[in-house]
């Protein structure tokens, strides 16, 4: 009995060997490995995804495939990741909007992000841009201040949706100044910014890869960014904060996310390969091109970044009285 007991132990020591690898990460990547972007092709988070995928492939010797999954303001490929397996086989391409922003807007959503994901990397801060119809006749942030105010009514700009980082942009102003402003959601930057060219809306908050060519085909004018600083690749657009602004900041992140138990090795195999891209000349140079910048930040003070967000933006989103309705 003694023997079978000893021969059956050590039958059974492969599979725990084996199981137990698995848990820490050592096998990771046998399989592909899914990258979900919450958003149809072609914004911000989807561009930083298919940037990265080639050098992760080359990397790790597995396919990253991304893949869109669009709706609900990015609750939906957000709740997919949240309630996936913590396996390291499916990743969340997340952004400010849909990961702080929209659960403030819409908090039930059976699911809280700072428990449900647990944080690999930070990757790109994409800056929100104040853009204007040239009509308007007004070149900076407090000409257009003066423009809404002689305005019976306001004015209204544009966003990509409801809870949206643009959406919040455009609030914060409001309750910074005390303009009056009103909202029109479009289902994204590229609707948004064909109603901003054609003079339907006559101001709009856009991520700035998306408005900056009309700008520089002169067929918008951008007056500011959400930025802390001005960029270094478009030092030439001031801030919103520096033109008479105080307390202005909106930071429109692209991070990457797993779900929460995923091994931590895992984790931290993924967060330090982001960095080493982000890096590179040639993924600095495609940034810059697109206006965006590299922020890469590991784990742990990528996680806490996320609840600072949450608490910043609390009580901002509950005075603008911003909803889903």
């Amino acid at each position: 009995m003694q023997r079978r007991t000893l021969l059956g132990a050590a039958s059974a020591l492969p599979v725990w060997a084996a199981h137990r690898a698995a848990a820490q990460g050592d096998t990771w990547p046998d399989r592909t490995v899914l990258m979900i972007v919450p958003y149809a092709p072609g914004g911000s988070n989807d561009v930083v995804a298919r940037l990265l995928t080639p050098g992760l492939q080359a990397t790790f010797g597995r396919s990253f495939v991304v893949e869109n999954r669009a709706g609900g303001g990015g609750s939906v490929g957000m709740g997919q990741v949240a309630r996936a397996r913590p396996d390291g086989y499916t990743l969340l391409v997340s952004s400010a909007s849909n990961h702080v922003f929209n659960h403030l807007v819409v908090p039930d959503q059976g699911y809280d992000p700072r428990q449900a994901l647990s944080a690999i990397a930070m990757m790109v801060d994409v800056p929100n841009a104040l853009a204007v119809h040239p009509s308007l006749g007004v070149s900076d942030v407090q000409g257009l201040l003066a423009k809404i105010r002689a305005t019976r009514g306001g004015l209204s700009f544009a966003s990509t949706g409801v809870g949206s980082s643009n959406h919040l942009a455009g609030e914060l102003l409001r309750l910074r100044t005390g303009v009056e402003l009103n909202h029109v959601p479009y289902r994204g930057g590229g609707p948004a910014l064909s109603d901003l060219i054609a003079g339907t809306v006559p101001m709009a908050f856009l991520n700035l890869p998306t408005v900056l060519p009309a700008h520089e085909a002169g067929q918008v004018k951008i007056l500011g960014v959400g930025g802390k600083k001005r960029l270094s690749s478009r030092p030439d657009i001031a801030t919103i904060a520096e033109q008479g602004v105080p307390d202005y900041e909106v930071q429109s992140w692209t991070g990457l996310f797993a779900p929460s138990g995923t091994p931590r090795p895992v984790i931290e195999r993924l967060s330090a390969e982001i960095r080493n891209l982000l890096g590179t000349p040639t993924m600095r140079q495609r940034l810059n091109e697109l206006g965006s910048e590299d922020i890469w930040a590991g784990p742990a003070e990528t996680d806490a970044f996320v609840r600072a967000e949450f608490d910043r933006w609390a009580p901002i989103v509950k005075q603008s009285g911003a909803t889903n309705n």
